[in-house]
């Protein structure tokens, strides 16, 4: 079962359900946010409440996002209740990747370290595991729907996708973590800028990213298979299958949720967390230079719909601070 966020024929904002190939709107609801509240407040399960207020009337949701009508699949009504955050070197591979953006600093670079401590402790019987690498992206404002561009800014050097995958969560009001399902993400990053130092990772990191176009329900399958592309004029230019889910990864979800939320800040009630799982896959480690208008789409069966954003490069902006 996946579930996503359109504005319909009339404008509005609605719910849409997809169990199979068939879409439907969810009857008397507007928003995710808001069918996950009543499933908190109730006990139930989200797919319990969607039941519960029945489907209405199919929709195509292929149509819906060429047309640009598909929003994140979920958002928050004030964006800057929902963070957006992710882990690193999380997957088995990905340190190989990372490893070659710093290659002849040490013999034993920090990145290779950091993998190597999640492959030894990122799977506990128990938890707490060893904590991963983790980075801040932004708050709602940051958060880009499906089919919309990803704008870099004027002073990057760079503007590179990493296909992921992102569990999303709602705090409950007794301060619980909700995990609602796992969506398609693009953590889109300035790899160029953290190449020249690993401690300019943070300023890589804030930047815009795209989630969705359609959450899946329930647990992440074990062995999630997909690819990662960038098309040029309508001509593809780098493409490489991606790998995800527990079989593929150094760590385990729980490990991961656990070293996120362990932060008391992260567990403010009502607040939305779109939480970056890693990847193994990025066109910058094979050499390609993105320009603007390049499209990158993110696939995998288990999600539905493709995840496809365009790169646009935005104006200098001259930022004045001013003494009062």
């Amino acid at each position: 079962m996946r579930i996503s966020q359109v504005i319909d024929s009339d404008g509005a904002r609605r719910v849409v359900m997809r169990d199979g190939a068939v879409a439907r709107l969810v009857a008397g609801a507007d928003t995710t946010y808001n069918l996950a509240q009543e499933a908190i407040l109730a006990g139930q399960s989200l797919a319990g409440v969607i039941a519960a207020h029945g489907l209405a009337e199919p929709i195509d949701l292929a149509t819906a996002l060429r047309e640009g009508r598909v929003l994140t699949p979920i958002d928050h009504p004030d964006p800057a209740h929902l963070h957006l955050t992710g882990t690193g070197l999380t997957h088995l591979g990905s340190a190989t990747t990372r490893d070659a953006m710093h290659a002849g600093a040490e013999t034993l670079t920090d990145s290779m370290k950091m993998f190597r401590m999640g492959v030894e402790g990122g799977k506990p019987a128990e938890l707490p595991g060893v904590q991963p690498e983790w980075f801040y992206k932004g708050n709602g404002t940051q958060a880009v729907a499906p089919g919309a561009a990803l704008v870099s800014p004027s002073f990057a050097r760079d503007g590179g996708e990493e296909p992921e995958i992102a569990g999303i969560y709602l705090i409950g009001p007794d301060g619980v973590p909700r995990r609602l399902g796992f969506a398609l993400a693009n953590e889109f990053s300035d790899h160029v800028t953290e190449r020249v130092n690993y401690l300019f990772l943070a300023h890589s990191k804030l930047r815009p990213a795209s989630f969705g176009p359609e959450i899946l329900l329930g647990d992440l399958p074990r062995d999630v298979r997909g690819t990662s592309r960038i098309l040029r004029g309508g001509a593809v230019i780098w493409e490489r299958p991606f790998l995800s889910g527990e079989a593929n990864m150094s760590h385990s979800i729980a490990n991961l949720e656990h070293h996120h939320f362990k932060y008391a800040l992260f567990r403010e009630p009502g607040e939305v967390h779109v939480h970056m799982l890693g990847t193994a896959t990025l066109s910058f480690a094979d050499g390609i230079e993105t320009r603007e208008g390049d499209v990158f789409e993110i696939t995998a069966d288990a999600f539905g719909l493709p995840l496809r954003n365009a790169l646009r490069i935005a104006a200098p902006e001259p930022v004045l601070v001013r003494a009062l």
